[in-house]
C-alpha cells in the first residue's frame, strides 16, 4: 500500500536523493520571478505612474492666457476652458479642443508660465 503525501516531511525523512538540490532549484526559480516583478515595477509601471500624475497636474493647472502645444502640434493661447474642452486662438482663428487634447503648457523666456 502506497505511503501518502505528508508535507511536514523532512528532506531527512527522504533519503537523501538530491532533494535539497530540487528543493534549492524551486525556491531560486520563485526569488528569480520575484525579482523580474520588481524590476519591472521599479523600470515600467512605476515611472509610467509617475508621469500620468504629472500630466494629469498639467491639465488641472490649466488656465486662460496660457501658452499651449496640442497632441497634433498646434500651438496657441487658452482663451476659454471648462472641465472637457479648451478654447485655443491660433493666428486669427478660435479652435475648440478636448482638454486631454493638451500636450503641454509654454513657458515664457523669463521662466514664467
Amino acid at each position: 500500500m502506497p505511503v501518502p503525501y505528508e508535507p511536514t516531511a523532512t528532506l531527512a525523512q527522504t533519503g537523501g536523493d538530491g532533494s535539497i538540490a530540487q528543493v534549492y532549484a524551486q525556491y531560486s526559480s520563485l526569488i528569480l520571478l520575484l525579482l523580474m516583478f520588481v524590476l519591472f515595477y521599479f523600470l515600467l509601471i512605476r515611472p509610467q505612474q509617475k508621469r500620468q500624475k504629472e500630466r494629469e497636474r498639467m491639465l488641472a493647472a490649466l488656465k486662460k492666457g496660457d501658452r499651449v502645444v496640442t497632441i497634433g502640434g498646434l500651438h496657441g493661447t487658452i482663451v476659454d476652458l471648462d472641465d472637457k474642452t479648451v478654447v485655443l486662438r491660433a493666428g486669427d482663428s478660435r479652435l475648440t479642443f478636448e482638454r486631454s487634447a493638451i500636450s503641454a503648457v509654454l513657458r515664457d523666456d523669463k521662466g514664467e508660465k
